[in-house]
């Protein structure tokens, strides 16, 4: 059943064109990965998702309904999330109070705080600390716990493994399992090409502001991922 449906979706900084006419398919309880190189459109995708651009009307629906150009405090009360690239947490704000913003909307459902810290025990240890003053990679927890406080159905994390190492990128991904096992469903961007296969259930492949490639990663040799992540 298809939770979110992007069709032919165009997107615009200023006049700059970015997208060019993109289609996604997320299928409630399926993970997607959307992969590309840098400048590819991969965080304009998300950006259109949650309203912080505002695309064509009827180019996005979500559980059956119109959300392009609705506001994004809307379209989070309404079930979508996302974690941003770089984190951007409030510096001012404790890791506790970093996450409770992430519950405003008042969505009801299984995350609650101590969810959150039963999923990341770091953050409990922490939880009184401000954020900013955390590693690299218990930000990126804080960001997605933060994200879960909304209790989204869907939840969009935009390239949550740069700048981390590896040991600290296996432990976040080991996570999402517990996550989807709430009934959330995943949209993985990441330039880790092989991380984001391993997890997904359904690839696309953004190249220059188009699809290059879709469909499940078995589907699809290396050589399929690199012409279609480099153009060649």
């Amino acid at each position: 059943m298809s939770l979110c449906s992007v069709r032919r979706l165009s997107a615009f900084y200023g006049d700059f064109q970015v997208l060019f006419d993109v289609d996604l398919e997320i299928e409630e309880g399926r993970t997607v990965a959307i992969i590309g190189a840098n400048g590819a459109g991969k965080t304009t995708l998300l950006r259109s998702v949650t309203g912080v651009l505002t695309p064509a009307a009827d180019s996005i629906h979500f559980a059956g309904r119109p959300i392009a150009g609705l506001p994004a405090h809307t379209i989070v009360a309404l079930g979508i999330a996302m974690t941003p690239e770089g984190r951007r947490l409030f510096p001012s704000l404790s890791v506790e109070e970093n996450l409770m913003m992430g519950a405003y909307a008042g969505r009801r459902g299984p995350w609650t705080l101590k969810r959150v810290y039963g999923l990341f025990p770091v953050l409990a240890e922490r939880r009184r600390m401000p954020a900013v003053v955390l590693s690299g990679g218990e930000q990126q927890m804080v960001a997605i716990g933060r994200a879960l406080m909304s209790n989204p159905r869907l939840l969009l994390c935009d390239e949550i493994s740069l700048g981390l190492a590896p040991v600290v990128i296996k432990s976040i991904y080991e996570a999402f399992p517990a996550i989807e096992a709430e009934g959330t469903t995943l949209v993985i961007v990441e330039q880790d090409i092989g991380r984001a296969l391993a997890m997904a259930d359904t690839v696309t492949c953004l190249q220059e502001g188009r699809v290059t490639l879709v469909g499940q990663p078995k589907q699809f040799s290396r050589a399929d991922i690199t012409a279609a992540y480099f153009g060649t």
